[in-house]
């Protein structure tokens, strides 16, 4: 496994991680064991980075891979995050400082370790001055229990006024094929700035792996039932752009989920996509990206077939960044 290092304070990682959100929430019924299965194998496979977060099931999927990792602690590097009051129905932001101390704490109990290798605030606070949020984190570095700072779909003035206080290590939003917002403006400010960038749902949330239906036919509870992308016109236009990709990955001898993923880490060394998997299997396939080479060619045919990224958008507007 090849590694790529993560903003200016030292976090190097594998060049591909592993988002575990999907083994406790949002993708229908989950299985522990699977998921425990999934991240151990990953390890195996040379992954040594894993991101979880205080929403994921309230704690859940920090406990689950605090348990999966506790006999390899020390080879690998654990993202986790902050930023949630999870006593609101519906859930609400909370980054006041108290909260992220106590946020803290309790991943620090789940994942079963004395630090937190990246420490994300979860989404911006507009309640809350992001310079509060930096020199917070700040002091949890400096007592030993964080490492490196991370922000997550934070916007422009966001990101400068956080790195002003405490350098930030590595931004994390969504990107992939489908999903390009990010390049306009947060990538160069990121790079402007020497921090790293982590793409979350890489792979589309599953449209980019192929195994794809219409999002009505997901189970309660799965939030393709919802997005966008799996609904309607949108649904037929993703699937068409999906199959011409597929058919480029084949005639290279790979999987559309390796071309996706592959494509990605060409965008440049400071990236590191966190695809999500509950199947050892799909880790096995996922990881072998990292040697998948792609030629300028090959580049330009992959934006000639989806020039502005998928149909349809990521969130309703209400869950949407609010400072970008």
């Amino acid at each position: 496994m090849q590694h790529r290092t993560l903003g200016r304070q030292g976090l190097r990682v594998s060049a591909l991680g592993l988002g575990t959100m999907g083994m406790s929430i949002a993708y229908g019924p989950a299985d522990d064991e699977e998921g425990i299965a999934t991240i151990r194998r990953a390890h195996e496979l040379g992954v040594t980075f894993f991101d979880t977060a205080e929403l994921y099931g309230g704690g859940a999927n920090e406990a689950l891979l605090g348990r999966a990792v506790k006999g390899f602690r020390d080879e690998v590097v654990l993202a986790t995050k902050f930023g949630f009051d999870l006593t609101k129905e519906p859930v609400g932001l909370n980054s006041r400082p108290d909260n992220i101390r106590k946020v803290a704490e309790n991943s620090l109990r789940l994942l079963q370790t004395d630090h937190l290798d990246v420490l994300y605030q979860h989404r911006p606070d507009p309640d809350v001055p992001i310079e509060d949020v930096a020199g917070t984190v700040g002091e949890l570095i400096a007592a030993g229990k964080v490492r490196y700072f991370g922000l997550s779909e934070a916007g422009e003035d966001t990101i400068r006024r956080a790195h002003a206080v405490t350098p930030v290590s590595v931004l994390q939003t969504e990107y992939s094929l489908f999903e390009r917002d990010v390049e306009d403006k947060i990538l160069p400010v990121v790079r402007e700035l020497g921090i790293g960038f982590v793409p979350y749902s890489p792979l589309g949330r599953g449209f980019l792996t192929g195994a794809v239906k219409p999002g009505h036919e997901y189970a309660e509870g799965d939030m393709r039932r919802w997005d966008e992308r799996w609904q309607g016109d949108n649904y037929a236009y993703n699937l068409r752009a999906t199959q011409r990709l597929t058919e480029l990955a084949a005639a290279k001898g790979i999987t559309v989920a390796q071309l996706a993923l592959a494509w990605l880490l060409a965008q440049g060394e400071d990236i590191v996509p966190i695809p999500g998997t509950r199947s050892p299997r799909r880790i096995e396939e996922n990881v072998a990206a990292a040697d998948v080479d792609l030629s300028p060619a090959d580049l330009r045919s992959v934006v000639e077939i989806l020039p502005h990224g998928s149909a349809g958008g990521r969130y309703p507007a209400a869950y949407m960044p609010t400072d970008w």
